[in-house]
């Protein structure tokens, strides 16, 4: 994929959203130009806090949502909550290689149930996971803090890891999207993308900048995230 073809996806986390008018946040955010849901799934056992199942999923899904929900599983073991998801609605499923007895099977797992399948590396995960299982992941994601909680800042040696994790996607000649999660503010999206993401996600950036004209609408700080990523070339 070339610089002038990118096709720059943002996706909001709901683990920042008010969660006692989810459907509403939901819906807000995705009328103010959001691609994609992203799903923070924490076990309170591979990571130190406990969020959200598949039910919310489901959840969402009934509540009339059809943008692609973009569920990322911080969870071990994965492959009980990989049938789950896939039962509630999950458009895409990610997950860390250290919470799977066997990638590569839980990878088909997530395809042979119909969705897109990704690999996610915590800061000091090395991309190596990545040497075998390259014609099953559809996604990269890129951890830019390490899991857990929301609200963190941007480790910037994540920049030549994303340069590192392009040049592999490149090599590979195959459709993989490359994901950043943690501390992507409108002030560092564009250097982000230049290291080579493609796909955004935000949490407390988005929910915390509701219009003052409206406090349920999320436009301004989406068209930013954009008006940033029009300049990168």
């Amino acid at each position: 994929m070339t610089d002038a073809t990118r096709d720059f996806q943002i996706a909001p986390s709901i683990l920042s959203a008010d969660f006692a008018r989810l459907g509403e946040e939901v819906d807000d955010v995705l009328a103010s130009g959001a691609d994609i849901v992203h799903f923070d799934v924490m076990d309170n056992h591979y990571v130190p806090n406990l969020t959200i199942g598949p039910m919310v999923c489901a959840a969402l899904r009934k509540h009339g949502v059809t943008a692609p929900i973009d569920v990322h599983l911080m969870v071990r073991p994965v492959d009980q909550l990989i049938g789950d998801f896939i039962a509630a609605g999950a458009s895409i499923i990610t997950f860390h290689p250290e919470a799977s007895d066997h990638i590569d099977r839980s990878l088909q797992l997530i395809r042979d149930g119909g969705c897109r399948a990704g690999l996610v590396f915590n800061p000091a995960t090395p991309l190596s996971y990545l040497d075998y299982v390259m014609d099953k992941v559809d996604m990269v994601l890129l951890m830019s803090v390490n899991p857990g909680f929301g609200g963190q800042s941007f480790i910037p040696a994540t920049l030549d890891k994303l340069r590192e994790a392009r040049r592999r996607i490149d090599a590979s000649g195959r459709d993989i999207r490359l994901e950043v999660d943690g501390g992507v503010k409108v002030d560092n999206i564009a250097e982000i993308a230049r290291a080579g993401a493609d796909t955004f996600v935000a949490g407390s950036a988005v929910f915390k900048a509701r219009n003052e004209s409206d406090p349920h609408r999320y436009d301004g700080v989406i068209r930013e995230f954009r008006e940033q990523l029009a300049g990168v070339r």
